[in-house]
């Protein structure tokens, strides 16, 4: 790998520097992902194993005094286990990290937020006449604080509105872990099949049918596409189960029915927060345990080509919210800002092989094995987002992205191993080019 002028780094290095992040076996055992990178391979390379760590030089005084990182970012760092190169690499990088969110970052924004609001208004405007069909099914979509309640933006161009379904109080959540990442409903008792307000889509079983609330609310937006006054600019995407709308021929919004869950929380993320790791605090636990999660009528990659009614009846466990909470608070919410663009930018793959929620999952493994508030200050904004591209390498050529909440669930399932191998090597190659020279962000 060739060196760049300014820098201290050549491969070795690059694999050494990054390796000095030592996790706990333990960790590794229960989380069942691998994190050392020690043994690091660039793709497409021989692997080579880092034997010994590098000795870090001791930072003399009069070194720190005549050093200025200032010239690269408002709150100098000085440790005196590292070089004084290294400081001076670590604030360059944060620096032009800093001016990457503050450009490109904000600027995928504020272009997403008025995609958002053009998009919301077809949307909401489909859901109108739904409504007008089928009261059962009324529209969610609010906006609240400048964000609207169960939008969740895929890509640039890819969104999925949640839309929460009343009354689902007679059925009985029943979570067994022998659906990964799904659950079932059932009827609580079969004399109050009557009561439901859902009646026409229990199956004879007690279930209470996702794919069958999916089909008829389909048919429902079908219909309403051809009445509503936004007819010339949209249409539904053909030959898929669930709902989808394309919007100017650009946008593709699927709008999925949902149960909103609260209070209760599933057994199959019990194991959740994990023992001996302090992030995060039992507030915060407490906090995301009642935020609770939602029940999703889509399709479950994990169940594909299943056929017992009991799977094609389940409901997908998603987890936003809950997601949402944890990651507030220090640089976490810059650092997945930076993941996305730079995944919109450079990581739109054939296959699409990732998304922001692969991004997504990575900062929470990160702040479970960067557990301080302090490993998340703005001053170690470049560590974690190495520490995450890293990551995501290793699990790009495991080819198994665990999901967070359900490690029993592989984000990467169905993806095609060819696609997974191409991100992995165009990942190395950003993160190679970002630690190697961080000014290489402005054409990024």
């Amino acid at each position: 790998m060739r060196r760049h002028a300014g820098t201290q780094y050549g491969a070795a290095q690059f694999c050494q520097v990054l390796s000095k992040r030592q996790y706990p076996s333990s960790y590794t055992q229960r989380r069942g992902i691998s994190l050392d990178f020690r043994v690091y391979r660039e793709p497409g390379r021989l692997s080579s194993r880092v034997r010994q760590p590098v000795s870090p030089l001791k930072l003399a005084p009069a070194i720190a005094a005549a050093l200025d990182p200032t010239a690269y970012c408002e709150t100098p760092v000085y440790n005196p286990d590292l070089c004084p190169n290294m400081i001076a690499a670590q604030a360059k990088l944060v620096y032009h990290l800093n001016k990457y969110y503050n450009e490109k970052c904000q600027a995928r924004k504020a272009a997403i937020a008025k995609t958002i609001r053009e998009v919301c208004k077809v949307v909401s405007d489909v859901l109108k006449e739904v409504e007008v069909q089928e009261p059962r099914f009324i529209s969610s979509l609010n906006e609240m604080d400048n964000r609207y309640e169960g939008l969740e933006v895929i890509s640039p161009t890819e969104f999925e509105v949640v839309l929460y379904l009343n009354q689902m109080g007679v059925f009985n959540f029943v979570d067994d872990g022998s659906l990964p990442g799904c659950a079932v409903l059932k009827l609580s008792d079969g004399r109050k099949r009557s009561m439901s307000l859902w009646v026409e889509f229990i199956t004879a079983s007690g279930y209470l049918s996702a794919r069958k609330i999916r089909s008829r609310f389909q048919t429902l937006v079908a219909q309403a596409v051809d009445k509503c006054s936004y007819r010339d600019v949209v249409k539904m995407v053909a030959d898929t189960s669930e709902v989808k709308l394309r919007i100017r021929d650009r946008y593709v919004v699927q709008i999925t029915p949902a149960f909103k869950c609260t209070g209760i929380w599933p057994r199959s993320a019990a194991h959740w927060p994990l023992p001996h790791i302090p992030w995060p605090g039992p507030n915060r636990v407490a906090e995301v345990k009642a935020e609770g999660f939602n029940l999703l009528s889509k399709e479950c990659h994990s169940l594909a080509g299943k056929q017992s009614s009991a799977e094609s009846d389940a409901w997908v466990l998603q987890f936003a919210e809950a997601e949402n909470r944890l990651q507030m608070g220090g640089c976490r919410k810059k650092c997945l800002s930076i993941l996305k663009t730079l995944r919109d930018r450079h990581l739109e793959l054939p296959g699409q092989p990732l998304n922001n929620y692969h991004m997504k999952t990575l900062v929470s493994y990160e702040c479970e094995k960067h557990p301080r508030e302090s490993d998340w200050d703005e001053s170690c904004l470049g560590d974690r987002l190495n520490g995450i591209l890293l990551q995501l390498i290793s699990c790009l050529q495991c080819r198994r992205c665990p999901h967070y909440f359900l490690p029993n669930l592989d984000l990467f399932q169905g993806k095609p191993h060819s696609a997974l191998e191409n991100a992995a090597k165009q990942t190395w190659r950003l993160a190679r080019e970002i630690l190697t020279n961080p000014k290489s962000l402005e054409k990024l």
